[in-house]
């Protein structure tokens, strides 16, 4: 058999048609730096000042409370549209940020929640289900739900008939046709129906009772889902998944979710920080212990001092320090200082206080105050662990 040589520049020439005719390979992109900002999503049910709070049900001036504990401790309540931007790396949020969301399409969101909302101008979003819109005597009708994405609120799905883990693992045991089917009924054809009622993109889900599997994950990607959340607490991070978000759903009968979630000791310093990576910044009044000291004892006295201040109605002085939430902190008239004493061992290497207050014509500090100090651990027989 005669051999057949072929040139070396035949076969640079067929390996090159080759490599073409080939897929190229995405290069696996490089994960957000941390920003250190922090973004608690607070999620709420049903509403009522007269009915018994319930895990899902809280006191419809407890929420007021709440969102004035919010704007008093200088937290951000940012819109749907800026936290996603900002998890896309388009737009900066501050450092401490609140996502209010409110689950299922309750009346009460309408009745109750919707004009204290309105009141406070903070954004808010409803996640509804297919077949409890305009379900009921309870439910939230159309009309209502126009009215408030008018004023402030935007729609997020929460899925066709809310089913609960149980519904869907009897469809996974049907086999994978059916299963299918029925993700595309809660995931697909409610997403639809959203948006072509209310005339808007609807790129958020909120899977019912947090369940959620990788056939969800994979569904949500086919269906135009950006970003899907969860029932578990903890704050999101610019680098947190997108499809399993971590929220804070607030009970009504259970006070400690609320104190978590607006508890932002791993956030990065902002501007009205007292500390900033260390550094020790000036504040309006002198505090004890200082921006960025170390003390030696894990139940230091911590103290405000007022002598010059000039526009404060003590009665409205309020003390958050982390680890323990709102803390029974008192104003002594005489020298003006408001203070507490730690009646608990700190446990932590830092510790976060924040004081606020309203001035004598009722209106919240313009920003409170807040700094950090270290403990020392040595010093104070304090377990590395």
């Amino acid at each position: 058999m005669k051999r057949i040589h072929l040139s070396f520049s035949f076969w640079l020439m067929l390996a090159t048609y080759a490599i073409s005719q080939v897929a190229p390979v995405e290069q696996p992109q490089t994960p957000p730096t941390d920003d250190g900002v922090r973004v608690a999503v607070l999620g709420y049910h049903e509403f009522s000042e007269t009915e018994p709070e319930t895990a899902m049900r809280i006191r419809t001036s407890k929420f007021r409370e709440q969102l004035e504990t919010i704007r008093e401790l200088g937290l951000a309540v940012i819109s749907m549209s800026d936290f996603i931007a900002w998890k896309k790396g388009e737009k900066t949020i501050p450092a401490k940020a609140i996502v209010i969301t409110i689950d299922d399409g309750w009346k009460s969101v309408y009745t109750d929640a919707y004009p204290i909302l309105k009141e406070f101008g903070y954004p808010y979003t409803i996640y509804l289900y297919k077949d409890y819109v305009d379900g009921g005597s309870k439910a939230l009708t159309t009309a209502m739900i126009k009215e408030m994405i008018k004023n402030g609120a935007t729609v997020g799905c929460h899925s066709s008939s809310h089913p609960y883990p149980q519904t869907v693992k009897k469809y996974i045991s049907r086999g994978e046709k059916e299963y299918d089917q029925f993700l595309d009924v809660e995931m697909s054809d409610s997403k639809r129906f959203l948006e072509q009622k209310f005339k808007k993109n609807v790129p958020t889900y909120a899977y019912p009772g947090g369940f959620f599997t990788d056939e969800m994950l994979r569904k949500a990607d086919l269906v135009g889902y950006s970003h899907l959340f969860t029932v578990q607490p903890g704050k999101v991070k610019i680098d947190s998944p997108n499809n399993i978000l971590p929220r804070y759903i607030i009970l009504g009968n259970y006070d400690k979710i609320f104190e978590f979630a607006i508890n932002f000791r791993d956030a990065a310093a902002d501007s009205s920080a007292g500390m900033i990576e260390g550094a020790a910044k000036p504040l309006e009044f002198p505090v004890n212990p200082q921006p960025g000291a170390i003390v030696n004892t894990r139940t230091p006295n911590i103290e405000v001092d007022l002598n010059t201040a000039t526009n404060i109605d003590p009665k409205t002085l309020k003390m958050h320090v982390g680890g323990f939430g709102e803390v029974p902190a008192n104003y002594a008239s005489a020298g003006k200082l408001f203070s507490w004493q730690v009646n608990r061992n700190l446990r932590n290497k830092t510790c976060d206080v924040i004081v606020t207050w309203k001035d004598l014509e009722g209106n919240p500090a313009s920003k409170p105050l807040e700094w950090t100090f270290q403990i020392d651990r040595d010093a104070a027989y304090l377990p590395n662990e």
